[in-house]
């Protein structure tokens, strides 16, 4: 009984301009069509509507429809309906909805303007400003003229026919996604292949599909580096080792240098201790020099070891980009260091004191001293 009265009521309201409802098709003539639309009186879609619909199939009897009330009543006292304003308000809504949840869709480009694009999105007009266009396309947006492309939608305005989407969000939304599955899948030792993505004074980022890792410029070799452009090179493809993961904060620690072979291990098996090596004087320092053996290898040449003679300074005897034969006098693997002598190119002067075994290392002071 109460369902009865419902639909009483329902049939005797009086419908309102700019409702969106359902409806039926009755009947279809050629100027018009009937669409029983639960009211007391029948809707009509008049025939100008009806051309709109381009390739679609023409309405028949039991069609359901969704229209939109454009006047409650006419001179014969139907409801005037309108199938295309059905169809837009409706878009808008769903343009709100993909707004609200966030959704990534695609949209034609349709041209440029000096403000950004002009875009088709789910068959409405947004725009797409400059700023919100991709990285990759952010200097040259007549590329993407009759391109489709991933945006987001920013804003839905639909009383100033305004909306708003982003090419760059959809392209941070992606990034995200593939982040998420770059950590479950990467692993602490794994090698992988990425493009040079960003230079700094510190070192260079890669992009290894998804997310950046940073290779420190201390990695970038086992020779010292001074400028990370004397390695790597913006846009470069690289192979690297992933030596660190810290997912919480979004960080990748990358190697280029764990790669390459280990000097140390030609080292070892080159030059052992009492053979005569060459090297170049890298740099002096107060309590000697360091002496480049192999790439990324240097030696300390204790002032000790430079001459039989008493040397007050370092520089008395050798000079930074010198090149001199020297003998390797003490290995340590462990800590990575080779110790090296000049004057044991030669036999000690008549009369002179030996003090003490030198085949050992000498502990590196403080460089900076």
């Amino acid at each position: 009984m109460e369902d009865y009265l419902f639909r009483e009521e329902e049939a005797f309201k009086t419908p309102v301009p700019g409702d969106i409802v359902d409806g039926v098709v009755v009947r279809v003539d050629a100027d018009e069509v009937l669409v029983d639309i639960g009211f007391k009186a029948e809707g009509v879609i008049s025939s100008k509507e009806l051309g709109f619909r381009g390739d679609e199939p023409e309405l028949q009897p039991g069609d359901e429809v969704k229209v939109y009330v454009l006047s409650p009543e006419n001179d014969a006292g139907n409801v005037v309906l309108s199938l295309r304003r059905a169809r837009a308000e409706t878009t808008w809504i769903t343009a709100a909805e993909k707004q609200e949840s966030g959704d990534v869709m695609e949209a034609d480009v349709r041209e440029q303007n000096k403000g950004g694009l002009i875009v088709n999105v789910l068959g409405l007009r947004g725009f797409l400003p400059s700023s919100q266009v991709g990285r990759a396309f952010s200097g040259n947006l007549e590329s993407l003229v009759n391109q489709r492309i991933p945006v987001k939608i920013l804003e839905v305005n639909r009383k100033r026919n305004r909306l708003i989407v982003s090419q760059k969000a959809a392209e941070d939304e992606d990034r995200a996604r593939k982040r998420e599955d770059l950590f479950s899948r990467l692993g602490v030792g794994d090698e992988v292949t990425g493009t040079v993505s960003g230079l700094t004074s510190y070192g260079a980022f890669v992009d290894i599909g998804g997310a950046d890792g940073l290779i420190h410029i201390s990695e970038l070799s086992w020779d010292r580096v001074s400028r990370v452009t004397d390695v790597l090179q913006l846009g470069e493809q690289v192979r690297v080792k992933v030596i660190k993961l810290d997912p919480e904060q979004n960080r990748i620690s990358l190697s280029l240098r764990q790669l390459q072979q280990d000097p140390w291990e030609r080292l070892v098996n080159t030059m052992p201790v009492g053979s005569v090596v060459e090297g170049t004087v890298t740099k002096t320092k107060k309590y000697g020099a360091f002496l480049q053996v192999l790439p990324g290898i240097e030696g300390l040449l204790h002032i000790s070891e430079l001459s039989w003679d008493h040397v007050e300074k370092t520089e008395d005897v050798l000079k930074v980009g010198e090149v001199v034969q020297v003998k390797v006098i003490g290995i340590d693997t462990a800590r990575r260091r080779v110790s090296l002598s000049l004057k044991q190119l030669s036999n000690a002067p008549a009369g002179y004191a030996a003090r003490g075994d030198r085949q050992s290392t000498y502990d590196y002071d403080d460089e900076d001293d």
